[in-house]
């Protein structure tokens, strides 16, 4: 039986209608949203604009325009970043952060931004007080990545969105790891910046995200190129969301990331981050036995998601989740999952760790079947 355990890089499988929705736009609609005003393009225009409000209900935002699509998170925070800081100013960052968010600051760093990387703890947790006390007067963003995907470990949005508007500046979160799986409003939490990918726990197809901005936020587009409307200007318009999705848009992606949210809201965003932290407090107890395993991230479950990294000293990581794959056919990531800064701070760089992620479909049996495998193979000592 083969089982999969890395929902944290790509969730799968994907809810039915997820699948269902891609292949409907690819060959019942197949046209472009936005480039026509045939009513194949119209219903592209629909799905497109169905999608919006599926996102606008999960973050709980009142205006759906102010969704911008993209390729994946990566692309979000790329636009977050890059369309609001310049030369002069000063951005406060974690070291619990991925990549996608990290190269993007290390970028504009050497454009002339300032950059301050705040050292979070040995369990991943950040002190709001710390990214207080890094402030300056030309602080411009806070940006934090909500959940480590390396720990599990949950941020304090809310404290340190407080600690932004203190300053003045931008709050720009990662939500990569905790869309779908931990409650989000936007409004509320005082977040002006949300970047998420469609792929992971909102069940959607690989290619599709999308950055949320909110109404105070100015932003500079990061790509020019035909948006369908005000196509006499030289110059790449401004206007959220068609200045910032030039192209052609991933309608079939679109179309299924629609259906994947859909889902995840009938369920109720909450239970699935319950099932999820019990399929990893189940998987923690199984591997309580192997007592050269060492487990990563808070002990106290409301600071964690359903992401669980291990170490089993004496045993590389990638040649156990290597074994765990060919032998067991057990998908799990082994490495330094594109965090290495958060992996310095856990204590386990340049080895990294290996990282169980169950999602919604995931069973118990599943948990424990995974468990006596790594049983197995540290007592083999692979």
């Amino acid at each position: 039986m083969s089982i999969y355990l890395d929902n944290a890089a790509t969730s799968f499988p994907k809810p039915e209608p997820v699948y269902q929705a891609v292949m409907n736009a690819m060959c019942e609609v197949g046209a472009s949203a936005g480039r026509a005003g045939h009513r194949r393009s119209l219903e592209a225009g629909r799905l497109v604009y169905q999608a919006r409000e599926s996102v606008a209900a999960l973050l709980s935002i009142p205006d759906s325009s102010r969704v911008i699509f993209t390729h994946s998170a990566t692309e979000a925070l790329n636009i977050a970043v890059r369309g609001t800081v310049s030369a002069g100013d000063h951005v406060i960052t974690t070291s619990m952060e991925h990549n996608s968010l990290l190269r993007p600051l290390y970028a504009v760093r050497k454009q002339g931004v300032e950059l301050t990387i705040v050292s979070a703890g040995s369990d991943g947790c950040v002190d709001p007080n710390d990214i207080r006390r890094s402030l300056r007067p030309n602080t411009r963003m806070i940006a934090v990545g909500h959940v480590s995907n390396v720990s599990g470990t949950i941020q304090s949005l809310v404290e340190i969105a407080a600690v932004a508007r203190e300053a003045g500046a931008l709050f720009l979160v990662d939500a990569a790891q905790s869309a779908g799986c931990v409650p989000l409003d936007a409004v509320a939490m005082g977040i002006d910046l949300l970047a998420a990918p469609g792929h992971k726990g909102l069940m959607g197809p690989q290619g599709t995200g999308f950055l949320y901005a909110a109404p105070q936020v100015r932003l500079k587009p990061l790509i020019a190129g035909g948006t369908g409307t005000n196509s006499t200007l030289e110059e790449q318009p401004e206007s959220i969301p068609e200045g910032f999705e030039a192209g052609t848009h991933n309608v079939p992606g679109i179309a299924g990331l629609q259906k994947g949210i859909e889902f995840v809201l009938s369920q109720g965003v909450s239970t699935i981050g319950e099932k999820e932290r019990s399929l990893v407090q189940y998987a923690a107890e199984g591997l309580a036995s192997i007592s050269s395993l060492t487990l990563l991230g808070p002990a106290d479950s409301s600071r964690h998601t359903g992401v669980l990294s291990f170490t089993v000293e004496g045993i590389d990581s990638s040649a156990l989740a290597f074994a765990l794959d060919q032998e067991f056919d057990i998908a799990v990531r082994a490495g330094l999952h594109c965090a290495p800064l958060a992996h310095r701070t856990l204590g386990t760089f340049p080895a990294g760790t290996v990282r169980l992620s169950p999602g919604w479909f995931t069973t118990r049996d599943e948990i424990a079947i995974f468990c006596d495998a790594v049983v197995k193979c540290s007592r083999a000592g692979r």
